[in-house]
């Protein structure tokens, strides 16, 4: 039972009253907040390392947790010296308040920051110097190093609404008709290859390409759309302007 593995553990500050009820010392109950409150204030200090946040000043604490007047105390004695805690009123509404009001006007929220590092995977022209013999792949008579991570924001990157990212490639081979296009995320800021263990797959476009005229010549091009709650990767082919269309999720790893 619950009051025999309450008498066996043998602690003052753990004990069961005779309504049936468990009860906890000051001090128990805040040993239960201590893992949680060192990972926040870990994760605090390792964002304030970071050199975009050396002039931050002020710290607002909001959602439900904010209201704990332990997670309250441990913040301002972290890091009083260097910034002012503001919690403000209603703090547990404050994410609910955020949500609506990004749903009535997107536009409140102009700048996020990567979650992930985003990028393709691509055929790059092998280079000896530097790329491992095993990505070495033939096609259309020339030498290609496979399985290239071609990066278009890395985590943590600042990114405002409406920021575009584009890149052109060209087919690997003069009479391809059609390629898919995989897009790939990572936890690291650099990653070398989609092969590579901190790189996933996260969606694929599948970009028809009926016109060869120019072969290998030909510009495809690869947009990834930032700034919304999700990324909007647009592949065309310049040639015969077909496009595929794809969105990822940009704010959950």
């Amino acid at each position: 039972s619950v009051e025999y593995a309450i008498k066996k553990y043998g602690s003052k500050d753990v004990k069961w009253s005779s309504q049936g009820m468990l009860r906890l010392s000051p001090h128990a109950m805040q040993q239960l907040f201590i893992p949680v409150i060192t990972d926040i204030l870990e994760h605090v200090q390792h964002l304030l390392d970071k050199p975009d946040c050396a002039g931050v000043k002020y710290l607002f604490l909001v959602g439900g947790f904010a209201e704990s007047p332990v997670l309250q105390a441990e913040i301002r004695s972290a890091f009083s010296e260097r910034l002012r805690t503001i919690i403000p009123q209603d703090t547990s509404l404050a994410i609910l308040r955020g949500a609506v009001l990004f749903g009535l006007n997107p536009t409140v929220v102009r700048v996020r920051r990567s979650a992930l590092t985003y990028g393709v995977g691509v055929l790059n022209e092998f280079d000896h110097s530097k790329h491992p013999h095993h990505k070495l792949v033939h096609k259309g008579g020339h030498d290609w190093c496979t399985d290239v991570f071609d990066i278009f924001v890395t985590v943590d990157q600042a990114v405002a609404l409406g920021d575009v990212v584009t890149r052109s490639y060209t087919p690997a081979k003069a009479d391809q008709v059609s390629t898919i296009i995989s897009i790939f995320s990572s936890e690291e800021k650099r990653a070398n290859f989609t092969t590579d263990t901190s790189v996933r797959r996260c969606g694929e476009l599948h970009l028809d390409m009926p016109d060869t005229t120019g072969g290998e010549t030909r510009e495809l091009q690869m947009s990834m759309m930032f700034g919304d709650t999700e990324i909007k990767v647009v592949a065309a082919d310049l040639t015969s302007g077909k496009k595929a269309i794809a969105t990822i999720d940009f704010l959950n790893k």
